[in-house]
């Protein structure tokens, strides 16, 4: 690998290091906070918790998993560890967009109003989501750091 490359795989390892701790932080320590509030404090709370995260990881899992792209065609050795990675870090946009993310907008769409007393509690919901996009960012995070072994 030359420079660039190694650089990338630094970046790419880095992006993925960050999703997975965050990821996890949120499923081992906010989700069962959120568990044990009420709805009302739930809501209020993820409105207040998500709104940064929300604007910033979209651009670290995208932008490692193509900088996982660039390098699976530039690292012979590693390309397919690289690739997977890449797959893996599209699992968790997929489940963040897909799944997570309307969640987040039904819930916060309360934040300004009273709980409906028919409203479906999401926490399960979300959290079984939550675990699907960890276990995937966990995934690349060990694939981006064995591709940069076998790589160099």
């Amino acid at each position: 690998m030359n420079g660039f490359a190694s650089g990338l795989g630094v970046l790419v390892v880095f992006g993925s290091g960050i999703t997975a701790g965050l990821l996890f932080c949120v499923a081992f320590t906010i989700v069962p906070a959120f568990a044990g509030m009420t709805a009302e404090s739930y809501v209020r709370l993820h409105k207040q918790l998500g709104r940064n995260v929300d604007r910033v990881m979209p651009f670290i899992v995208m932008g490692s998993m193509v900088g996982d792209i660039v390098l699976a065609a530039m690292a012979p050795r590693g390309w397919l560890l690289f690739s997977s990675a890449a797959v893996a870090l599209l699992g968790v946009s997929a489940v963040s967009h897909l799944c997570n993310l309307p969640i987040n907008k039904d819930v916060r769409s309360l934040a300004s109003k009273p709980i409906p007393r028919d409203w479906k509690d999401p926490r399960p919901r979300w959290r079984g989501w939550n675990l699907w996009r960890t276990g995937f960012s966990f995934v690349a995070l060990a694939l981006n750091g064995a591709a940069l072994v076998v790589s160099t």
